[in-house]
């Protein structure tokens, strides 16, 4: 029981990585608020949890691209958990385009989700620990480290988290406040999504080219099995001296290239 009594927000807790996250802190003995604007999915998401961990989980409705309403449901889940020891940034949207066809629209969503809620979020947490110390742990690429071909506004948006990340680390280390970033390679709904657009010989090719950049297994890897424990650790107090760092959790593709 890693994380017995830590209080925690996760973002984009209704599926996905994030639900994963959820699962695995309930499982550690945390109370979790879990945010997102998936109600449904979400509340079904808790709802399922606390089966199994009576009352671990809360869900919050919360689009972490609107300043006033981040501010406002953090406040409510910090009261409600009795503060905020942990807060995880999961949230995030993608799109893909050639970048000479980048539209404006696409932009500003990927920005205002990706780079603006992780600024809103991580002011909100830091309003809560400023005091007494805390865990912040943001979400990034390996696009924001080494490109994503098709997706410039995707991996520029990651790239802004990851460079928030190290800056503010330094910035806050002085009140106890760890922020950390993880960058995956998962296996998730938006990459089904992403998959389902392609034709089946891109497929058959990027199946291929996965094989190749990925040493460890030649795939994306598990939610559950490959990245809630990170999660999981990044939380805990073991993680106390580790700050300002990007970790890539992504099979060794980023170190291969």
């Amino acid at each position: 029981m890693q994380l017995q009594g830590k209080r925690i927000i996760v973002t984009g807790g209704a599926r996905g990585i994030a639900a994963s996250v959820v699962r695995a802190y309930a499982a550690e003995g945390a109370r979790i608020a879990s945010l997102d604007v998936l109600d449904d999915e979400g509340a079904q998401v808790a709802a399922a949890i606390n089966e199994c961990y009576p009352g671990a989980v809360s869900f919050h409705h919360c689009d972490i691209a609107d300043r006033a309403q981040v501010l406002a449901v953090f406040n409510e889940a910090a009261e409600r958990m009795g503060g905020l020891d942990v807060m995880a940034n999961i949230a995030g949207v993608e799109r893909t385009s050639p970048a000479e066809d980048i539209q404006q629209e696409h932009w500003d969503l990927i920005f205002d989700v990706n780079v603006r809620g992780t600024l809103h979020t991580n002011q909100a947490a830091f309003q809560h620990m400023q005091a007494q110390g805390g865990r912040i742990i943001n979400f990034g690429s390996a696009a924001g480290l080494t490109g994503m071909p098709g997706a410039a506004h995707y991996s520029a948006s990651k790239g802004a988290v990851l460079a928030w990340t190290r800056t503010v680390a330094q910035e806050w280390a002085r009140h106890g406040i760890t922020v950390n970033a993880v960058a995956p390679m998962i296996w998730t709904p938006m990459y089904d999504t992403h998959r389902a657009k392609m034709s089946a010989e891109a497929l058959a090719a990027h199946d291929q080219h996965l094989s190749t950049i990925i040493p460890l297994g030649g795939k994306l890897g598990n939610a559950e099995r490959d990245l809630a424990p990170v999660l999981v650790f990044l939380a805990s107090d073991g993680a106390r001296f580790i700050t300002g760092q990007t970790l890539s959790v992504d099979g060794g593709t980023v170190p291969s290239r």
